[in-house]
């Protein structure tokens, strides 16, 4: 049976609509019964446990989460246009956040960094094969352990600090037409590159990285096209069987962290896309006196402007 562009057309029309008013029913029925889907976090393996795993997994992902999602930002939006100091609000909690994560993790980069000093140490001067670190309770490793340890160290930085940096302006652009336009037209093209660009990949990132995830946390492996009644029967032989495998044999074994990782990279570009597209809305709004306000970005200090950036 044909379907005419018209037919298509209303038919997508009335799936997106049932698929938004469906969000609140799904959001309150998930607040009010969190024990179909939190019941593993007090994990004692029982069937009632291994099905709630499998449906935590299914809505992760689900087309459900993401309109709940989704129609979460459409009723902000929509409170934050009619009262714009709440959207602000909005703007600066997000960047906050993000700027408060990425200075504690920004860390990271230190501690690779003595961390790889140690290892040379120990390989060259005094020849040790291994490392203890801790207090009372020591962490005793080959030192190939820590040495691929660093790894985690980098990636660290790179998903906890990727919106800082974007608060921060430190991200490497290439503008062949931004610089030479007007104010609002600026906004315009940072709304579209939010809404078209940075949310739509912030959530194919999601839906590949949390399946990804799951599949080396859990057997039998999860597989996005399953619909919850299959995971569900899945359930009854669930197992954890974390991903412990390294890339040598007294390697770092640890590499489902960059997995855990990967999914907290997506939800992070996410709530920046949000807050991005809000405060390029109301600069628009507003006017070239709104540009920066309330900005929150690091500075060398006085007479070090030049620099600042650079990085």
């Amino acid at each position: 049976m044909s379907i005419s562009f018209f037919g298509a057309i209303g038919g997508f029309l009335w799936w997106l609509a049932s698929n938004v008013f469906g969000a609140f029913y799904n959001l309150g029925y998930a607040v009010t019964h969190p024990e179909l889907w939190l019941d593993w976090l007090t994990w004692a393996g029982t069937t009632e446990d291994k099905a709630s795993v499998m449906r935590f997994v299914y809505y992760g992902g689900s087309v459900e989460f993401f309109f709940v999602i989704f129609t979460t930002f459409l009723v902000l939006t929509g409170v934050g246009m009619y009262f714009r100091g709440f959207m602000w609000g909005m703007v600066r909690a997000l960047e906050g956040f993000a700027n408060g994560l990425g200075r504690f993790f920004a860390w990271a980069g230190l501690l690779m960094v003595v961390q790889q000093i140690i290892i040379v140490f120990m390989q060259r001067v005094f020849a040790r094969p291994d490392m203890s670190f801790g207090l009372g309770i020591a962490l005793e490793k080959d030192i190939s352990w820590f040495a691929e340890e660093l790894k985690l160290y980098n990636a660290l930085v790179v998903c906890f600090c990727v919106t800082y940096t974007f608060v921060q302006g430190g991200h490497v652009r290439v503008d062949l037409v931004y610089a030479g336009i007007s104010h609002r037209a600026k906004r315009v093209v940072d709304m579209v590159g939010s809404l078209i660009f940075m949310m739509p990949v912030a959530v194919l990132t999601w839906m590949y990285g949390w399946f990804f995830l799951w599949r080396h946390l859990i057997v039998p492996k999860p597989s996005a096209s399953d619909q919850l009644d299959r995971l569900v029967m899945k359930a009854r032989a669930l197992r954890w069987n974390v991903e412990t495998i390294g890339f040598s044999p007294n390697g770092f074994d640890g590499y489902f962290l960059f997995k855990i990782l990967l999914v907290a990279f997506a939800g992070l570009v996410f709530l920046h896309a949000v807050a991005f597209f809000y405060r390029s809305f109301l600069e628009f709004i507003e006017g070239e006196e709104s540009e920066g306000k309330y900005l929150d970005r690091d500075t060398l200090g006085e007479g070090e402007e030049a620099y600042e950036g650079a990085h």
